[in-house]
């Protein structure tokens, strides 16, 4: 029984000054024309069975990673709301120093090796649209980072979701690829009405990943894990599966550290008074204050980029009200991450890496000795296969959102997996012909039909599953007017 499991040409781009803008594409569909010709990838030597085992010990992989806010607010008129927070882009992995070394040595200067990009939006139906160009810097912890602080969407655009394009390339003009964010929603303006289960897409889940801003003109952020906590009976906290509401338990944790602020009560601002009695959904782009539980109306406050605690003052008029200064009012916004990862450590030479593959899911069908794994995702191709660990599988091109594989026999991966009799997971990857690897957060596991045998007895009962198969074969000897002479 197998089962799997889930856990990721040439372009006409002018290059400008960082002062100068232009417009990427005007649809979707234009900017992947040029890498939808499925150029002729030749097969590359070096991907096989050791390698691919090798890859998968080193894992010298290159890493682009999009962050972004799940919604953006439209821009009327003459006035640019900048996006808030403005998108970022992380590169990290070992394979980036790879593909520079690579390109060092085919005899390009170092200069010309530089990382920079695009962003912009896709599908725009205003042409005056602009790009933003990222100039990437170089952090302490082995990645380099760029966002696009000055990108918005006009109200000449009437589309109610888009996404973001980043395109890559090296300062001497070789393209690296084109990656896209998620879909972000568009808003007129955050919502004051009560906000309920039905604007799901606008309402703020357990776990969110938010950026909180204290004092809007400023822009002061501050971005963390939201994860909303309810008593048991038991006194401890579990995570609630609905979405956060006003007057609920809260932490903040740090994504990068892991830092977690005490338990806290988030509440609705409104004219910068904490609202003490409202329950209804947290939503996005909301006035909020952070209240310190157990505590007499101590609240979460930004004063000179310092985070410190801020003693509300009780409203004479409103009993269900506190009064708050500006460095304890935050606006929360929900943000999402897309991820691509991949490697060229078997690739011949770097090249461009769009159109980049996503696996979205997957459907077994079948079972035993013949299974058949459908991949479901976006951007395939006719020149990639699917590998289970470092196994290739029998892959065929459905459509570009559709890989249907034959599931590779277990054998191939554990000649003793019949004796083991344990699960085997593997990881799911995608190699293009010309030696790419495209990393998956999927995995497929093999399991054994029968239970596991024990080890206390696994010497005794592979003895006796060895004579009961002599037995068989000397009666087929027999049967056949055969005879086995067995030498003492």
């Amino acid at each position: 029984m197998q089962d799997q499991g889930k856990a990721d040409t040439e372009t006409e781009l002018e290059i400008v000054d960082s002062s100068d803008s232009f417009h990427l594409y005007t649809s979707t569909e234009e900017c992947f024309t040029h890498l939808r010709l499925d150029p002729p990838f030749p097969a590359f030597s070096k991907v096989s069975r050791d390698s691919v085992r090798h890859y998968l010990q080193l894992r010298p992989d290159q890493s682009v990673v999009i962050q972004h806010a799940k919604v953006a607010q439209k821009s009327y008129g003459n006035e640019k709301r900048f996006f808030c927070p403005p998108p970022c882009v992380y590169l990290s992995g070992l394979g980036w120093q790879l593909r520079l070394d690579q390109l060092k040595a085919s005899g390009l200067s170092e200069s010309a090796c530089r990382i920079f990009g695009y962003m912009g939006l896709d599908s725009s139906s205003d042409s005056r649209t602009d790009s933003f160009k990222l100039s990437f810097e170089e952090q302490t912890d082995k990645q380099t980072f760029a966002c696009a602080k000055t990108l918005y969407i006009s109200d000449t655009d009437k589309r109610k979701h888009f996404r973001l394009l980043l395109h890559l390339f090296h300062s001497g003009g070789q393209e690296i690829g084109l990656f896209n964010s998620r879909l972000i929603k568009v808003i007129s303006k955050p919502s004051q009405k009560r906000q309920s289960m039905k604007n799901a897409d606008l309402d703020t889940d357990p776990y969110t990943v938010a950026y909180c801003a204290s004092g809007f003109a400023d822009r002061k952020l501050v971005t963390g894990s939201i994860m909303e906590e309810m008593r048991t009976t038991h006194g401890e906290y579990t995570v609630c599966d609905s979405y956060i509401c006003y007057g609920c338990v809260v932490q903040l944790v740090c994504t990068d550290s892991g830092v977690t602020l005490p338990p806290m009560i988030i509440r609705k601002v409104n004219k910068q008074h904490s609202c003490l009695d409202v329950d209804e959904p947290v939503s996005q782009l909301h006035k909020c204050a952070f209240q310190f539980r157990d505590s007499s109306h101590m609240y979460l406050c930004l004063s000179n980029e310092k985070i410190i605690q801020f003693q509300a003052s009780p409203c004479p008029k409103e009993s269900n009200k506190v009064l708050l200064n500006d460095g304890s009012c935050w606006t929360i916004i929900g943000t999402e991450v897309v991820e691509y990862r991949f490697s060229e450590s078997l690739a011949a030479h770097p090249s461009t890496i769009s159109p980049v593959p996503v696996i979205n899911g997957l459907e077994l069908n079948g079972g035993g000795h013949v299974a058949m794994l459908e991949l479901h995702g976006e951007n395939f191709t006719s020149h990639l296969k699917v590998w289970f660990g470092n196994m290739e599988a029998e892959t065929m091109f459905r459509s570009s959102r559709s890989l249907l594989c034959v599931v590779p026999d277990v054998s191939l991966l554990s000649g003793e997996w019949q004796w083991l009799r344990q699960p085997i997971t593997v990881p799911l990857s995608l190699i293009r012909l010309d030696g790419l690897i495209f990393r998956s957060s999927f995995s497929f596991t093999y399991t054994p039909e029968h239970s596991a045998i024990p080890q206390t007895h696994g010497a005794a009962e592979r003895s006796a599953d060895t004579d009961v198969l002599i037995d068989t074969i000397h009666q087929e000897f027999t049967r056949t007017n055969f005879h086995l002479f067995m030498q003492s």
